[in-house]
């Protein structure tokens, strides 16, 4: 009589992806954010004086990174998803969002 050992459980990597995809969107927007605050398209207010003016728009992308994260791992939490278009997405934006938020970059948008 042989017993047949169970195999591994593969468990959806959505929820995963989903927080991935999210520092990606969260990294765009801190780069969007500062670029369109530096133009004056966006006035973002200083939360606290001390700091300057970096804490309203770290504040205002991380509320845009939360958001992400929650909708996309409310959609995604269940499915077994291909990770190779979203992680080249993810780099994509995160490194838009790095030269976003360059100032030598916002004086081609001034």
């Amino acid at each position: 009589m042989s017993t047949k050992e169970p195999g591994p459980v593969l468990l959806p990597n959505g929820a995963a992806l989903a927080a991935f995809a999210a520092a990606g969107v969260g990294a765009f927007a801190m780069g969007l954010i500062s670029l369109l605050n530096a133009i004056g398209v966006l006035p973002v207010p200083t939360l606290y004086g001390p700091a300057g003016g970096v804490t309203g728009r770290t504040t205002l992308a991380v509320l845009i990174w939360l958001s992400a994260w929650a909708i996309l791992h409310r959609r995604w939490r269940d499915r077994d998803m291909e990770t190779g278009r979203l992680h080249a997405a993810t780099i994509l934006l995160t490194v838009l969002g790095i030269v976003l938020a360059l100032p030598p970059v916002w004086s081609l948008f001034e």
